[in-house]
């Protein structure tokens, strides 16, 4: 099959040429081609060489232009950036795994051993770029008709494929879940047979392939296959937790694995933002420790919420996420996500209102969106009243939010304020007046403007036995 139609960039052919005049071969290889087939985007480009792929590089580079070029001597690759595309060089290789390692043994090869040691068949395609065979395929796995029946196989037998390297067992449920393929039934039976050696591998090489599964358009189908495969006990099972059903005098409650990715699955269809996705995932995640039966009220998980909150830093640690902003933030909403449905059952008050609004912050949409992605009961009549009361919540966030001026607001008096009109150092005295003022606000006691919060100080300090300082002014 002749594919140099595709071959658009002007530095297809210069590679080529730049090989022949080394006395190398060269070939465009991997998820460049399976994309032409799946007539997907791409910004990276990989080429493999039978000779050195550095060198090869660098003269290709001094032809483009190309001043920089990044390259790595131990792993034989080279890299730079020309046209808005990365291209990447390296030269063919065999690979032998130890049974504790995933980092393998490197020796030099030709094209065919490279093909082979690809994780899947439709990733092991290549396409000549040698000027006498320029645009001809090299698909000695039938790699074509996998991407055509939507099938992903090894290229090798599919044991040695994830023992020798256990993170493809990750990215076979991430290309399921981005292409819509089917794994391959031999190559399920593999995963769950090395499950356990996922564990040789480090946690932010699989939360980066986890992210890529959350960041699909439908994650919850990743999630399901990460659980039948045996491989979501590996590194997450707070989640594994999550599922079952425990049922006691005729009442159940709700599977919350299955609860908590189609909460995932429908939050993705308002926001593509990865740590929003990140809450929906954690928002139950202590249902399990916090489950109780109650003869009269059935299954509770009082406190969740909370307990849920506290998780989240523990997780992020074990999993190597980022302990910064992006945590804290995941936290808020694991911690509040109860309180916009909360206030969806019961008279909106102004004060419970600008509570949420304080606490929420600049994340209250976010919140909301949610909140709303938490209604996933089959009950449908529950489905509209639900939906009809956060519509209200909505309402009324935005006329109190109008009004107030709450979202992220700040007392309009200062700790040093309080300190210098009743003469005092730092003290339990004035976290407890700063603190009323706030709840005074909060609660529509005073307005949230200068003058009331004064004199609301005032009456405070008096309750307190503080008198004013005669050095203020």
């Amino acid at each position: 099959m002749d594919l140099s139609a595709h071959l658009k960039g002007a530095y297809f052919a210069i590679i080529g040429e730049e090989a022949a005049a080394m006395q190398l071969e060269v070939f465009v290889i991997g998820g460049f081609v399976r994309d032409i087939f799946l007539k997907r985007p791409v910004t990276d480009i990989d080429f493999v060489t039978n000779g050195d792929g550095i060198a090869l590089a660098k003269n290709v580079a001094a032809r483009l232009g190309v001043k920089k070029v990044d390259y790595f001597k131990n792993f034989g690759t080279a890299h730079f950036r020309f046209q808005g595309m990365d291209l990447e060089f390296v030269g063919a290789r065999k690979e032998s795994y130890t049974e504790n390692s995933r980092k393998p043994i490197v020796s030099a090869g030709n094209i065919e051993d490279d093909q082979l040691r690809r994780d899947f068949t439709i990733n092991a395609l290549a396409i000549d770029l040698r000027p006498e065979n320029f645009g001809q395929l090299v698909d000695p796995f039938d790699g074509v008709k996998d991407i055509q029946n939507k099938i992903l196989k090894t290229p090798q037998n599919p044991d040695t494929t994830f023992s020798d390297d256990p993170l493809r067992m990750m990215r076979a449920v991430r290309f399921a879940n981005q292409l819509g393929f089917q794994i391959e039934p031999q190559c399920k039976a593999a995963i769950q047979r090395n499950a356990e050696r996922l564990r040789i591998v480090s946690m932010e090489r699989i939360h980066i392939e986890l992210n890529k599964i959350i960041l699909c358009s439908k994650p919850s189908v990743g999630f399901n296959l990460l659980f039948d495969l045996q491989l979501l006990p590996q590194f997450f099972p707070e989640m594994v937790k999550l599922h079952g059903v425990e049922k006691r005098n005729g009442l159940a409650h709700k599977d919350n694995f299955y609860h908590t990715i189609q909460v995932l699955d429908n939050l993705c269809q308002t926001t593509d933002d990865l740590w929003l996705r990140w809450a929906a995932i954690l928002h139950d995640i202590a249902k399990p420790a916090t489950k109780r039966f109650e003869e009269g009220n059935g299954w509770t998980f009082h406190g969740h919420e909370e307990l849920g909150a506290r998780m989240v830093p523990k997780i992020f640690a074990r999993l190597k996420l980022p302990l910064d902003e992006k945590m804290k933030y995941v936290q808020k909403l694991v911690q509040l996500h109860l309180r916009p449905i909360a206030l969806t059952k019961e008279e909106i008050s102004d004060s419970a209102i600008r509570r949420l609004l304080f606490e929420a912050g600049d994340d209250i949409d976010d919140l909301m969106l949610l909140c709303k992605a938490d209604i996933t009961s089959k009950n449908e009549v529950k489905v509209k009243k639900y939906l009809s009361n956060y519509e209200l919540v909505k309402i009324k966030l935005e006329e109190v939010e109008k009004k107030d001026h709450i979202r992220n607001f700040q007392p309009p008096i200062s700790g040093e304020l309080i300190m210098s009109y009743f003469a005092l150092a730092p003290c339990r005295e004035v976290g407890i007046i700063k603190n009323a003022i706030k709840d005074a606000i909060l609660d529509g006691v005073i307005t949230n403007d200068y003058d009331a919060a004064f004199a609301y100080l005032v009456i405070q300090g008096a309750q307190l036995g503080l008198v004013k300082s005669p050095t203020y002014n």
